[in-house]
């Protein structure tokens, strides 16, 4: 069995495509703690307070066997006022969180209408659901509606579920909420929206890009990017979150969240509402990053703190990021399956661990390797 699994590795280190372990070195252009709250004195103090208050480090059972604690369901409520929603629950991460969300929610003769680059934690939910799945070309609303209008037409009866990202990981671009939820709206589907990227960074008070839609929704928000700590925030009706408690199995047979990291992240959406100044400096290093981007390496339709730069070629692409962090940026090389094939790339990631002249550097390195690459 052992040379089995040997080859396979070697397999994928031919191809340059093996995985490995890193650690973190040079200036930050990789990591998602966009507003640099994971390191930040708020959150320092946030953790000696609790410390005070005796907040415990562990939890010691799933949430239904004593593993329940006060400080999850304080921030569940905060949760639920700050997203604008009926009710918030509090799981261990957002991978195990869409996991619950599409394994236990969309029942038999349902339908999951998925956005072709939806999250693999939206896959292995959908995997080990019982609803029917269907996909979409990346933000084709147009192809959306004739993809549910088809499968009504074919005899389908159930509730439709259209899973989405506002913001997507890998390409940096923003989903077309407003006709989304036109579509939802005039088929009574129910949004299922993964906030990860776009919580902390866009919207009134770092809350999103989702709130003020009119269709039925249901958000994800993770608290390990831009809120610094971890876990993930399911908010939505009250009914909905309730039977995530009974049913979903990522939530009912997993130990809880630690209550200390409850905590951190009720005091992650607390400077998010009284610091705006976390978001406004985010948004200038984004602005400035993407005229540099634009300047120095041509690329164009930039919409967030995620800037894509296609390379191609697997070799290639590790070759440019090696090169990168040799200079002193962290930056990474994402191939497939990540990734569709072809399509490896750069994923730059604008953070709060850097400066205008740093990102202005980054850039100018990256063209003149664009420029070797000709």
């Amino acid at each position: 069995m052992k040379a089995r699994f040997e080859a396979t590795l070697n397999a994928l280190e031919r191809r340059n495509r093996q995985r490995r372990l890193m650690p973190a070195r040079g200036l930050d252009f990789t990591s998602n703690d966009y507003l640099g709250l994971s390191v930040s004195p708020i959150l320092e103090r946030a953790a000696m307070d609790a410390l005070d208050r005796n907040v415990p480090l562990g939890s010691g059972g799933s949430r239904l066997l004593r593993g329940n604690h006060a400080e999850h369901e304080a921030l569940e409520t905060e949760a639920a006022r700050y997203f604008h929603s009926e009710a918030a629950l509090y799981l261990g991460s957002g991978f195990q969180a869409n996991q619950a969300i599409f394994s236990s929610l969309p029942a038999a003769g349902d339908l999951i209408l998925y956005d072709e680059l939806i999250h693999a934690s939206t896959h292995e939910g959908m995997r080990l659901g019982r609803a029917e799945t269907l996909v979409f070309p990346h933000n084709d609303v147009n192809r959306a509606e004739e993809t549910l209008r088809s499968w009504r037409a074919s005899g389908g009866t159930g509730h439709v579920w259209i899973a989405i990202e506002s913001l997507y990981s890998m390409e940096g671009d923003l989903a077309p909420l407003k006709d989304l939820d036109a579509l939802a709206m005039s088929t009574g589907a129910v949004l299922v929206i993964d906030e990860a990227h776009a919580t902390g960074v866009f919207g009134a008070q770092g809350c999103g890009l989702a709130h003020g839609l009119g269709a039925e929704t249901l958000t994800l928000h993770t608290c390990g990017k831009a809120l610094g700590v971890s876990g993930g925030l399911v908010c939505g009706s009250r009914v909905l979150i309730e039977t995530l408690i009974n049913r979903a199995r990522p939530f009912v047979f997993a130990t809880a969240p630690s209550p200390m990291t409850a905590a951190l992240v009720r005091a992650s959406l607390r400077a998010l509402e009284e610091r705006p100044g976390l978001q406004a400096a985010a948004q200038s290093r984004i602005d400035h990053a993407q005229g540099e981007a634009r300047r120095c390496c041509g690329l164009a339709g930039l919409e967030s703190q995620i800037i894509p730069v296609i390379v191609g070629d697997d070799n290639r692409t590790m070759s440019w990021a090696g090169e990168l962090q040799r200079l002193g940026f962290d930056a990474r090389g994402i191939r497939p399956p990540t990734v569709p094939r072809g399509t490896s790339r750069l994923r730059i990631s604008i953070t709060a661990h850097v400066s205008h002249p740093e990102i202005t550097a980054l850039f100018e390195a990256i063209s003149k390797l664009l420029e070797e690459g000709k």
